[in-house]
């Protein structure tokens, strides 16, 4: 059985909500209720220039997930797409989850006009990084935060 990539909806919030706690989890961190309602309100509204996500399918069973942005860049006159959030359940990995998603955003970008996608990793995300080292190119860029 394929993987079927498709736009989230406002009826997967159960399962967003799953994927989405799982990945969190993965990256050792949680937020408040708030963030999970508004975080779902922005990516189901359909409003230019917000966050919009697939859901991934294998088997009849929601198993993915990814989030992405489209924002200006002063480098270039096109838009480009921030991969934010993406996640595959353990017990799929392997079977083509993330790079069918990926590649789902990646045709949205290339349908919009992007320039590029991008996304960032946690340095210790072998796994993950197996992927990410086959179908796109690792920069030489450090990533800093300072919070406000």
């Amino acid at each position: 059985m394929s993987v079927q990539i498709r736009p989230l909806q406002k009826s997967d919030e159960a399962q967003w909500r799953r994927l989405w706690t799982a990945y969190l989890t993965f990256y050792e961190t949680t937020v408040p209720e708030n963030v999970y309602q508004t975080t779902f309100a922005r990516l189901t509204s359909g409003a230019d220039h917000e966050y919009r996500g697939f859901i991934a399918e294998f088997e009849g069973k929601s198993v993915g997930l990814t989030h992405y942005l489209f924002h200006r860049h002063n480098w270039s006159i096109e838009d480009v797409c921030y991969l934010q959030d993406l996640y595959a359940d353990p017990d799929v990995r392997g079977k083509g989850i993330g790079r069918a998603l990926i590649e789902a955003v990646h045709a949205e970008a290339t349908k919009a006009g992007a320039h590029s996608v991008y996304w960032t990793t946690n340095q210790d995300n072998k796994t993950a990084r197996q992927l990410y080292d086959r179908i796109a190119k690792v920069t030489p860029f450090i990533k800093y935060v300072k919070m406000v």
